[in-house]
This record gives C-alpha cells, structure tokens and sequence, in this order.
C-alpha cells in the first residue's frame, strides 16, 4: 500500500511511523509511507519515509501538495475542527481506498452510563468542547460513508502517550515536569478525588500495533474503534508507579506524597489561575472506565497490549531525566498545587 500519515510526528502518530518503517525495513511489508505535515520535526523521521510540506488546513496547500500522487490509506492525526475535516475530504474524496481518522475515548458518555466502555457506548460529552468536535467530526465523516461511500474508519485513542512524556492526570500548559519535580522535592501531588477511580493509560508502541493493523482493511470501512490497553488501574498506583521510576532513575527513595482534592474544587479554583480542568476532568479523567478491546482484536488478532503501565512509565520518567529540553518547570502551576495544598 501508499500509506500517507498527515500528522506523523505526534505522541501517538510517531510511533506508527517507526512501525511502519521499521516493517518496511526489514522487509516484512512492502509498503511505501509518505508523511504530510509543517516540517518542524522533520529530523524526527526514520530514513526511508517520504515527506511533503504543506498545510493541511489550507484545501489549495494541500491540493497542491498531494497533486498527482495516489494513496491507498490516509491517516489524518491533526483534525480537531469539522472544517478541517471537510478540507481534508474534499480533496481525498473519491481517490483513496480507506481514510482513517484520529478521534477522542473522551466523545464517550460522560458520566458513563456503565463503566465498560464498548463502541456502541454512545457519544455524548456535555463537559468538554474538545470532545464535542470530535464527534461532529465523526457524524461528518459517517454521513459521507453512508451518503457517497466515502472510506471512512474511526479510531479512538484514550491517554495514549509516549517517551517523550510521562502521563499524569492534572498539569499545567507546559507539561507534566512541575508534577515529577514536585514529587523529587517531596511537595504534594494533586490528585483529583480519592484517587480510586480506575483509568487506561496505553503505550504508543501499542497502540501501534492495532492502528497499523487496520490499515487496508475492507472490515473496517465504515466503522468505529478504540484501542487502548486492558490494564485499568488507580490513580493513586498511577502516581506510585512514577514515583517507583524515579526512585529507580535517581537512585535513591521518591515517596509520593499524594494530596486529594475532589475535581469539583480544583475546577473552581482552577479559574482564579486561568485553567479550565471541567473537560479534562468531569469530561474525562474524573470517571472511572474500562474499555472492551474485543472488537479491534476480532480484526487485528496480533494486537495485544504488553508494555505495563510501570514498564512504559519508567521508559518516560528514564527519557524526560536524559533530556533536559524536556524538563520544562511551570512556576504557575507549581503555585496552583501549593495553594490547592494549603502550603
């Protein structure tokens, strides 16, 4: 197959570009993977892949970009807004076998009816504009599946992340590295409720494996699926398990000194320092859920999620202390936890 990722340089987009090259490569596939996106993170890519620069946004930029070139497979990591989606079938429309489009386990009902999640688990989240546009992305791209054919397969990350970051469940704008400096000094981590709630946390490189394993795939036209891993576990062992990896990483004891507080009154207090926590957490991270993965399995037997939440979070915590670019402190958000800490 012409495989070609819009995106491809992402959290989760990255690590289906390593798989797909790294198959290639080895002559596993015989694919030919072609990535479209701006061109900030292009010494990113492994050798091999071919790269177009353009905006994916603009329909002329991106007419002109992909102009005389056929794909069998379009994954679109970056649409976040119906418009851009509409751009993107516009141009695609009529001339590839399958578009794959990247939405959100956060479109699921929020409050969840059931804690198991499944794909007929309707979509419905009145707390986070985020999720609300993914899912007009969604009835977009099934109405034109229904209407005129169009190739459409929905899939559904949920806190998928990678090396790059290590996965919490409340930060400021500039990343989670406040919260991991917060529990190296011995200060308190804000951990929304009591911290029992059950939450997915899946590693990329897992991920990968399904979402690649969807690609040509006549089965999946016009359908829906999430991928996540089958490990659901607490907060309160989430941030365990990073300070597990700190202790391991810096050699020498990290106890975690974890401070709840209800989603309720981090929400409020949150807008006196100009955060908006509503979606991430009653439209989000605040339910507990665990996802049925039967249905991506039926499809892609070889899909199995084997990197623990612990074996992957010690890959993030080890990456982030070897790179100190990643290392970002966030003074605000560090006054946030204080204040919230009664410190």
């Amino acid at each position: 197959m012409r495989i070609l990722l819009i995106g491809g340089t992402g959290t989760i987009s990255s690590a289906i570009t390593a798989l797909i090259s790294k198959r290639i490569a080895s002559g596993e596939r015989k694919d030919e993977l072609w990535v479209l996106n701006r061109g900030k993170r292009a010494a990113c890519l492994p050798s091999g892949v071919r790269q177009i620069v353009a905006d994916a946004y603009d329909k002329e930029s991106l007419s002109k970009a992909v102009d005389g070139l056929q794909f069998d497979v379009v994954c679109y990591f970056i649409g976040f807004e119906l418009n851009q989606v509409i751009v993107a079938h516009d141009v695609f429309a009529g001339k590839i076998k399958q578009f794959v489009y990247i939405s959100s386990a956060s479109a699921y009902q929020k409050p969840p009816a059931s804690y198991l999640i499944t794909e007929s688990t309707p979509l419905e989240n009145p707390f986070w504009e985020y999720s609300r546009k993914k899912i007009q992305c969604e009835d977009y791209l099934f109405e034109k599946y229904r209407g005129e054919g169009f190739p459409a397969t929905i899939v559904r990350p949920s806190h998928t992340y990678c090396e790059r970051s290590v996965p919490v469940g409340l930060h400021g704008a500039k990343g989670s590295w406040q919260v991991l400096k917060r529990m190296i000094e011995g200060k308190p981590v804000i951990v929304h409720g009591d911290g029992t709630s059950l939450w997915t946390m899946t590693d990329s490189r897992d991920f990968a494996v399904a979402f690649t394993g969807l690609l040509g795939k006549k089965e999946a036209i016009g359908q829906a699926f999430h991928i996540t891993s089958d490990e659901s576990i607490t907060w309160n062992r989430i941030y365990s398990d990073i300070a597990d990896a700190l202790s391991e990483c810096l050699d020498r004891a990290v106890n975690p000194v974890l401070h709840h507080v209800t989603s309720d009154r981090i929400i409020k207090e949150g807008r006196a320092y100009g955060y908006d926590f509503e979606g991430n957490l009653l439209g989000d991270k605040a339910n507990s859920v665990v996802f049925d993965n039967s249905k991506v399995k039926a499809l892609v037997p070889e899909f199995k999620a084997k990197i623990s939440h612990k074996e992957g979070t010690l890959r993030a915590v080890r990456y982030m202390l070897e790179h100190e670019e990643l290392q970002v402190e966030d003074p605000q958000f560090d006054a946030f936890c204080d204040y919230l800490a009664g410190l």
